[in-house]
């Protein structure tokens, strides 16, 4: 019996790269599309080189997830190598966009331009969208399929300089429930996955991120940061058959940090 696929969007570094190797370890084969330079593409093709060593197959593209075009292309190459039926699991944890003040305070320069904030929610939550579009109408999707995305507690709060991002993560849920209504019928369904604060390439830009990290420590029980890999297991067992149930939820991994005073 072949092999199950997950495709992950954002597949070479944080959640992405972690959901990679646990499923990898699981026994899916993986497709996955980043956004690098060299250094980064340096570490995709070690992730790549690793999932192999495990036995599995690893197709990797390096090209703008939010390019119509290019997304065309790739899918064009997923639909060659990834049987009819064979996608099991569709993770989109893109986290490419602009983190600027709507209206900066008097003497911190402009704040997000239109096409500043129009991309962001364009690349972290419309793509989802257009690309289940695709991988439904090219008939990947398996009869029990999984779509996760991965959201924060910024589609409901406000954090300085946090406004196009969190836009877009509002987007991004609102968009999982619609597919999850819509995609019910063909046995997929879709959730938000709604991490606590995680050390990643993409915390690390958020202004403020120590006072993030210094509260989440502070809020967190296990008194730890929530890591990729914490996540990344999660995902395994929300993606066997006896989740089939769980639709259109915002699904909190996060060791009780959200819930705790």
């Amino acid at each position: 019996m072949p092999a199950p696929w997950i495709l992950v969007l954002g597949v070479s570094s944080g959640f992405g790269a972690a959901a990679a190797r646990a499923f990898a370890a699981e026994g899916y084969d993986v497709a996955g599309v980043h956004l690098d330079r060299r250094a980064g593409q340096v570490h995709a093709d070690s992730l790549a080189d690793e999932l192999r060593g495990m036995g599995r197959q690893a197709l990797f593209l390096n090209v703008n997830a939010a390019d119509d075009v290019r997304r065309a292309e790739a899918m064009a190459t997923f639909a060659g190598a990834i049987p009819t039926g064979g996608l099991r699991v569709f993770l989109h944890s893109l986290a490419f966009g602009t983190l600027k003040a709507f209206v900066p305070s008097e003497g911190e320069g402009k704040g997000a331009t239109r096409k500043q904030i129009e991309m962001t929610v364009d690349v972290m939550g419309h793509s989802l969208v257009y690309w289940s579009q695709d991988l439904v109408g090219a008939g990947l999707f398996s009869d029990n399929a999984r779509i996760f995305a991965m959201t924060s507690s910024g589609s409901h709060m406000a954090w300085p300089g946090y406004g196009p991002v969190s836009a877009a993560k509002a987007a991004l849920e609102a968009h999982i429930r619609q597919l999850a209504i819509e995609l019910a019928p063909r046995g997929i369904t879709a959730n938000s996955i709604l991490a606590g604060v995680t050390q990643t390439a993409a915390l690390d830009k958020i202004p403020g991120a120590d006072k993030l990290i210094e509260k989440a420590l502070g809020r967190n029980p296990h008194r730890r940061l929530t890591t990729p890999e914490d996540v990344a297991t999660c995902l395994v067992d929300l993606a066997r058959p006896g989740t089939r149930w769980m639709n259109g939820n915002v699904i909190r991994v996060d060791g009780g940090e959200d819930c705790s005073g």
